[in-house]
């Protein structure tokens, strides 16, 4: 069955209205009739089964049938902070870093940033970026959409980084050095509920002066894996390997 996230004002007490590209999703390309099945997703986490009982112009209505007992989200709250790649790479950190299970993303200026936007780019990434983010969570029958924070500048996530447990950020030179820091040591001192942020360089990794910043307010440089990985392929291995730590061994 088709997912869709609904907001919170679309729903009464046994019935959902979907309006807008979700509306003309369900009726123009998956051609839905009256009494079709969809899920439901409500912003709190919870989905339900319901039955489409009226298709009119851009809206959509439907009845709840059942709540599902169900939830596909990590057990730990993941937020990538990334460092503005070129081109739509971003597009695809966002894409599969939901897939993936994570909690939020924050786009990063950093000094290595080949990129950077004005304030009408910014406002059109965003929205883009959301979009992206809904999308692929309905693709993933995920229970919540990941978080888009604004974009920030390094300084300003620092300052803004002390609710978490974790803080972690991928340094290629860890990746060079026999004494490295073990990314599947941290996770392993990891548990449930934890609140976990890890932070990924553009294409040219993080200049000196921010690693040292890093270091400085307690992050934690970690290497993943012996290879030196693109930016967009980083996010993919931390959220990979925590996924199977937590959801597939069992921990």
């Amino acid at each position: 069955m088709q997912r869709y996230f609904i907001p919170e004002e679309n729903w009464e007490e046994d019935e959902v209205t979907i309006a807008n590209d979700d509306a003309h999703h369900i009726s123009r390309v998956m051609r839905s009739q009256p009494d079709d099945k969809i899920i439901c997703n409500h912003p709190r986490g919870q989905a339900a089964i319901c039955d489409i009982s009226e298709i009119t112009g851009d809206h959509v209505r439907a009845v709840i049938s059942e709540w599902l007992d169900e939830t596909a989200e990590l057990p730990l709250e993941i937020t990538i902070a990334q460092g503005l790649p070129k081109s739509d790479k971003m597009d695809l950190v966002l894409k599969k870093g939901t897939e993936l299970g994570a909690y939020a993303f924050i786009p990063v200026q950093t000094d290595r940033s080949v990129v950077s936007w004005d304030d009408k780019k910014m406002e059109k990434k965003m929205n883009r970026y959301r979009k992206i983010a809904k999308e692929a969570s309905e693709q993933s029958h995920r229970n919540k959409i990941p978080h888009i924070q604004p974009l920030t500048v390094l300084n300003g996530l620092v300052n803004e980084s002390d609710s978490y447990e974790f803080k972690l950020f991928a340094y290629e030179e860890e990746a060079k050095t026999e004494k490295f820091q073990s990314f599947g040591k941290i996770v392993n001192n990891m548990a449930p509920d934890d609140r976990v942020l890890i932070v990924i360089g553009p294409e040219g990794g993080f200049s000196p002066q921010e690693a040292d910043l890093l270091k400085q307010n307690d992050f934690l440089p970690v290497r993943l894996g012996p290879r030196i990985l693109r930016t967009e392929t980083a996010a993919m291995y931390a959220l990979a390997s925590i996924s199977y730590q937590f959801e597939e061994l069992g921990c």
